[in-house]
């Protein structure tokens, strides 16, 4: 009965570790993600799996804070990792060994972070991908995924669609329903969250659209995902939330705009959610002076 428990609270772990990809920690919510994300390719669903019980896994052997293990915080970095690289890569035996590999390393630079008490989001899941992206360029051959070019696309433009797509590509999904089924999973565990990234995301868009980026990029949502990030950060029933939230929406969104537009990050795979931890980070040291100014 006690090994019965011990595997049903690893998979509350790995699903709360999914769930804060968009920093819910709710296992239903990671259950919805995973769902989503086996909607649009089962190499994506495999490889979440994997590197978020990798991430865990590893979290529980070194014996880190179980409060923390149990909040799903050394899931979400290794998810992304293992995510990305089933998405950009076809699914190799290097890649799957890479996927387990990411996903240890991810909750190893967590750890890190948590312990030096630094607000870091997903900047592990980025160093990584970054370093392991550039490597299999540069030192392989493995040919990229067939999800690169075949994702889904509204023939005519829809700002519902275009919104929640923005949710969709914060987990590598350009598939409408991903996307619809990512907003609900994040609304049932906080309304506010939902509904403040959904309009990031239209602000993303239209932000995106009048700077004169490919109308196309913005239906997928590409100039969206980041900005969702930065708003749920973010997000709170208070008055001054909202400055908060715009705040770290157009700082995100003009970071996101400049890198893309320059191609500064093209030679290890792109932006992924860089300009979320930039925006955030920026925002957080805004709101810092802002609060000893006051007192």
């Amino acid at each position: 009965m006690d090994e019965f428990f011990k595997k049903l609270l690893f998979l509350d772990n790995v699903l709360k570790g999914i769930g804060q990809i968009m920093l819910q920690e709710n296992r239903w919510t990671g259950l919805l993600f995973l769902i989503g994300i086996f909607m649009g390719s089962w190499q994506c669903g495999v490889a979440v799996l994997l590197s978020t019980a990798a991430g865990t896994f590893t979290a529980m052997k070194l014996n880190y804070d179980r409060s923390e293990i149990n909040a799903g915080l050394y899931g979400f970095s290794a998810a992304l990792v293992g995510v990305a690289l089933a998405f950009l890569f076809q699914t190799t035996l290097l890649i799957w060994i890479l996927i387990i590999l990411g996903g240890v390393l991810a909750a190893v630079i967590q750890h890190f972070f948590i312990q030096k008490k630094i607000p870091v989001f997903t900047f592990p899941f980025i160093i990584i991908t970054w370093v392991l992206v550039f490597m299999l360029h540069h030192f392989t051959h493995i040919p990229p995924s067939e999800m690169l070019s075949s994702e889904v696309v509204p023939s005519e433009y829809d700002d519902f669609l275009t919104c929640t797509n923005g949710f969709g590509e914060v987990i590598f999904q350009g598939g409408i329903l991903s996307g619809i089924i990512f907003f609900i999973a994040v609304f049932i565990s906080s309304p506010v969250a939902a509904l403040y990234g959904l309009a990031a995301s239209i602000l993303g868009a239209g932000l995106s659209q009048l700077n004169g980026e490919p109308i196309q990029e913005i239906h997928m949502g590409l100039f969206g995902f980041n900005a969702v990030l930065s708003a749920i950060v973010f997000s709170g029933i208070k008055k001054t939330d909202g400055l908060w939230v715009l705040t770290a929406v157009l700082i995100t969104i003009a970071i996101d705009d400049f890198l893309i537009d320059n191609h500064c990050l093209d030679i290890v795979g792109g932006v992924f959610t860089f300009p979320f931890v930039a925006g955030t980070w920026i925002t957080l040291l805004i709101q810092k002076v802002f609060m000893k100014s006051k007192s």
